[in-house]
């Protein structure tokens, strides 16, 4: 985590990189807001997030290489209206689209990346519908190396 040392001994979070990931939902949008907010606050970057299922592996050549284009295609039209909000906000950013369960890529991301907070929206499921339907943001809060903000 990014942190530094004050005078009178406290930590703070300031120039944090903070990861949105995003799925094009309302409560992605939700927690887009909140993670502008604080970014501005804390001098802070944002690490852009967006997951897609796993490539197929039984498909062949041609078709392997134009499932490929399209779900990156896909996934790169899913940050665009992220992209846009962060560039009007004046925030510095980076992206990462990533292969797999979103709930393993957001802890994978956070800690390759050091990133000193995770900001993200949820559904609301109570904790036994997260524990039955394998919640993403449930595994995000029992994996992250980092403190988790979660927005409802």
């Amino acid at each position: 985590m990014a942190t530094t040392l004050t005078k009178d001994g406290e930590n703070t979070i300031q120039g944090v990189q903070i990861l949105l990931p995003v799925d094009g939902s309302e409560h992605a949008n939700r927690a887009t807001g909140y993670a502008i907010d604080l970014a501005r606050v804390l001098s802070g970057r944002i690490l852009l997030l967006t997951c897609h299922r796993p490539f197929p592996k039984v498909i062949g050549e041609p078709y392997l290489q134009s499932v490929i284009t399209r779900t990156l295609e896909d996934a790169g039209n899913q940050l665009q209206p992220y992209r846009e909000q962060l560039r009007e906000a004046g925030l510095p950013f980076e992206e990462r689209i990533m292969e797999g369960p979103a709930g393993n890529a957001i802890v994978q991301v956070a800690a390759i990346d050091k990133c000193g907070l995770i900001i993200m929206g949820t559904r609301g499921r109570s904790d036994l519908q997260g524990l039955l339907l394998g919640s993403v943001t449930h595994r995000v809060l029992q994996t992250a190396p980092c403190p988790v903000m979660v927005i409802r």
